[in-house]
């Protein structure tokens, strides 16, 4: 038996294997916890889809957090499947490539504003519509960030605002849902060769500065950051909420 067993779990941003929320849904799945996923459009349900099948998960289910439609919808279906909601993972973000590069003070307005909808407003969007579904089930909540929402890290621009933005929406969200059961928390992710991370500028010198000066003296894998989620999303860490849980071989705590 698992930690989980007979919870039910929603996971917004599994995109392939390399995803970080597929590590997320791998562990909360062998925990016991029964899941539904999302896909963002067309392009790509059939992955989603065909990993949903590796886990025997059923219920796959259309979200574009950018339309309000989809969200209203969401909540609908994950109802229809589940009657109840005990945790959501949310591990949605997206910035243009283009503001990736270069210096933040070349962003864009439209860049902007699309990587605060995407990467932070859909956390407060999708938690307001499932509250009814987890009421009083001590329930959580669970985002993923990364410490370029603390420190400057080259290229990273944009996504470091939007990163900062989440883990403030996350303490604000911890104090408006813990009267109703819920918990709130964020996983600040080191850096993980995933589909998005390959976007970023310098990436690969960002891998090996990181290794050669955590106190592990290595990066993390995805599989570290699923543990800490179901970690997060059972009753072992229910007096956690509002908090931002490092896990990056220890880099947070190195001044150089």
């Amino acid at each position: 038996m698992g930690i989980l067993d007979g919870r039910k779990g929603l996971i917004l941003g599994v995109a392939n294997k390399r995803s970080v929320a597929w590590a997320c849904a791998r562990a909360l799945q062998r925990e016991g916890m029964e899941l539904a996923l999302t896909f963002a459009n067309d392009r790509l349900e059939g992955n989603v889809r065909e990993l949903a099948g590796e886990l025997g998960v059923k219920t796959v289910l259309p979200c574009d957090v950018t339309r309000d439609a989809d969200m209203d919808a969401l909540v609908d279906s994950v109802g229809t499947a589940f009657g109840q909601l005990d945790c959501i993972v949310h591990a949605v973000a997206f910035a243009k490539r283009e503001e990736l590069t270069g210096n933040y003070i070349d962003t864009s307005k439209e860049g902007y504003q699309l990587a605060q909808e995407v990467s932070v407003f859909s956390l407060p969007a999708v938690s307001r519509r499932m509250v009814p579904l987890m009421e009083g089930r001590e329930g959580s909540i669970v985002t993923l960030t990364y410490i370029g929402s603390e420190r400057v890290i080259p290229n990273y621009n944009v996504m470091g605002v939007a990163k900062a933005a989440l883990e403030a929406s996350v303490r604000y969200l911890a104090h408006d849902l813990g009267p109703r059961g819920i918990r709130v928390n964020a996983i600040s992710a080191g850096p993980i060769r995933t589909l998005s991370a390959a976007g970023i500028e310098g990436f690969a010198t960002i891998l090996d500065t990181i290794a050669a000066r955590a106190p592990l003296r290595r990066n993390i894998t995805a599989e570290e950051v699923g543990d800490t989620c179901a970690f997060l999303a059972g009753p072992h860490s229910r007096g956690i909420t509002g908090s931002t849980i490092y896990v990056d071989a220890g880099y947070h705590i190195m001044g150089l």
